[in-house]
């Protein structure tokens, strides 16, 4: 596994933001959600809806990513780095201040309860799991996937946008801001993993 120069700019631009991380308040965070329409596709508590425009566009859960995490990815929205039309009009709206403080608010917020009823397809999810042991996605998203610093959480994110997530990466879709070549470290696997791992990483908490 190798490190992704083009992976070490848009970092650079996010310290500005992440010089005074820890002064994100949570309380106005909620209310920029709240104002700037976040709740509309996220959900009212970070969890995104299951109909509608978050379904539609396979809208990611928000509740407890790690701070740096939504202010790394808010920064990268709002700079054109990570490419989606509603997010970077979203993003350019914001200020430092405003990207501190939401980062704050949805990493407050707990995690998605664990998904009913049976395993629809235990067979996915036991190639999932050893899908991502192969490719040792704990050393960078954290031992039971909750994320790290700037590193997404994957535990119990939306299985319909972790298959496209790492179908962009893996096509060159989308582009690497963290500090591993995603591309790289998903050559290996055919569509089947990918969507194996997405339903194994959707069902943890």
């Amino acid at each position: 596994m190798r490190w992704a120069f083009g992976a070490v700019a848009p970092l650079i631009m996010a310290i500005p933001v992440l010089a005074a991380a820890a002064d994100g308040n949570a309380a106005a965070g909620k209310a920029k959600a709240e104002a700037a329409g976040c709740v509309a596709c996220h959900g009212t508590a970070g969890i995104a809806a299951g109909a509608g425009v978050a379904a539609y566009q396979g809208v990611p859960n928000l509740a407890a990513e790690p701070d740096l995490f939504i202010q790394f990815q808010l920064v990268f929205f709002r700079n054109g780095v990570r490419k989606n039309e509603i997010m970077n009009a979203t993003a350019k709206s914001l200020s430092d201040e405003d990207i501190r403080n939401l980062g704050a608010y949805f990493a407050s917020l707990p995690a998605t309860e664990p998904p009913p009823g049976t395993d629809p397809a235990p067979d996915e999810t036991e190639l999932g799991g050893r899908v991502a042991n192969a490719i040792h996605c704990t050393n960078c998203h954290g031992d039971h996937y909750e994320g790290v610093d700037n590193i997404a959480r994957l535990a119990g994110q939306c299985e319909d946008y972790l298959y496209k997530a790492l179908r962009d990466f893996k096509s060159g879709v989308r582009t690497t801001t963290g500090p591993v070549g995603m591309a790289d470290v998903l050559y290996p696997l055919g569509d089947p993993e990918m969507k194996a791992l997405a339903h194994y990483l959707s069902r943890l908490r």
